[in-house]
């Protein structure tokens, strides 16, 4: 039975119980080894069975059950909880992921997103090997204006999305001149300011009919369309937002302008990794150490991974012995210079991965996505990393 996840489940409901129970039972890959009526013997139920899975049903008492969730996780921190309810009711979500949930679903439980679930706890957790891959908030700024930090953004969305055990949210922050939405070729039925309008009865399925799906599986939250509707979320309703898309998501990819505004903070604090977007030049390394500073005074600077973009691209660049020596820190990725193949891919509102596969700057693009998963410990945070000591026109001696 390696390969047959345990689970027990609580519902003081009998007849939703014994739903359950039988959509549980007809599934081979599934061990029922307890099933309990009442919410306050569940979690002595999980320590004396150790299942995999803890399945609670919120309906009969949500705040009993949301109690239970908290105590299973404290009680048997092995045990995965996954929820289920029939309300989808933001404030409900967000307490049952802060209290331990790894799965919220619907009720009544349908076969396809009980097992699609289970596949992401087998998937993401490992097998329960301890190395939990929890989801991965990845803030992208830019060193200066044009140095492709959109373009990184939605390229990099859509290769972690070709791998089919991730699901990929990149959210436009860049609320007056954004244009994630034309790099993918979407034309959105929402954007970031619907969610703002109904911030007060967000809920989750609310939020996700706000996001559009792009044909590679990444979704897009685009910035609005007008202008004058250039701030519509507050730095706490942004972290509502990103709060709920982490229920389902296993990555957000928030590409923010260049002001350092208070919701660009807010998506920096939230963020697990900043990938900071610069090339060989001396105006962009320049601020690469303003913003490292910056970053630091703010205690974030161990988030800030370098991306050297456009590599190659003329003699006039400066070397990369000399750039390391100015930022003070080791660069994370290289991305060589394939500007036609941008430029062609921007225009045509078609992603590297489709437009180019074979180009350098795709397979560039590939292995940091692979990069970014393999760099994160099971918590979710990155290693950091090294620091030099160094001036900052150091590479002019």
């Amino acid at each position: 039975m390696n390969n047959v996840v345990r689970l027990a489940i609580v519902d003081p409901r009998d007849g939703s119980r014994t739903t359950i129970k039988n959509l549980l039972l007809g599934i081979d890959s599934v061990w029922l080894e307890a099933e309990c009526s009442r919410y306050e013997f569940f979690s002595d139920i999980i320590t004396q069975t150790q299942p995999d899975i803890a399945l609670i049903a919120l309906d009969a008492d949500p705040q009993q059950g949301l109690a239970t969730i908290a105590e299973v996780r404290q009680e048997s921190p092995e045990c995965h909880v996954l929820v289920v309810s029939s309300s989808q009711e933001g404030s409900l979500i967000l307490q049952a992921m802060r209290n331990g949930a790894k799965e919220f679903l619907h009720s009544p439980l349908n076969l396809d997103d009980f097992m699609a679930a289970l596949d992401r706890i087998q998937n993401v957790n490992g097998n329960r090997d301890g190395k939990s891959k929890s989801t991965r908030v990845i803030t992208v700024i830019g060193a200066s204006g044009g140095v492709g930090c959109t373009s990184l953004a939605v390229n990099l969305g859509c290769a972690l999305a070709s791998n089919v055990e991730n699901s990929v949210a990149i959210i436009d922050l860049d609320l007056a001149l954004g244009d994630a939405d034309v790099w993918l070729d979407i034309i959105p039925d929402y954007t970031i300011l619907d969610v703002a309008e109904n911030i007060s009865r967000l809920d989750f399925s609310m939020l996700k009919r706000s996001l559009t799906q792009h044909a590679s599986g990444a979704f897009l939250l685009p910035r609005p369309v007008h202008m004058d509707h250039s701030a519509p979320l507050t730095p706490d309703e942004l972290r509502r937002v990103i709060a709920l898309l982490k229920a389902t998501f296993t990555h957000l990819i928030v590409d923010v302008s260049k002001s350092f505004s208070q919701l660009d903070m807010a998506a920096m604090e939230i963020a697990d990794q900043i990938l900071v977007v610069t090339q060989l030049d001396l105006p962009c390394l320049r601020n690469v150490v303003r913003i490292n500073q910056f970053l630091d005074e703010h205690e974030l600077s161990s988030k800030v991974q370098i991306i050297v973009n456009r590599v190659g691209l003329g003699e006039s660049q400066i070397s990369l012995n000399k750039a390391l020596d100015t930022i003070g820190r080791e660069v994370f990725w290289q991305i060589p210079n394939e500007y036609a193949a941008i430029i062609e891919s921007r225009n045509n509102g078609v992603p590297l991965l489709t437009e180019f596969p074979k180009a350098k700057i795709t397979k560039a693009i590939e292995q940091l996505a692979q990069k970014i998963d393999d760099s994160l410990n099971g918590d979710g945070v990155p290693k950091p990393p090294e620091k030099k000591k160094s001036g900052l026109f150091s590479f002019l001696k």
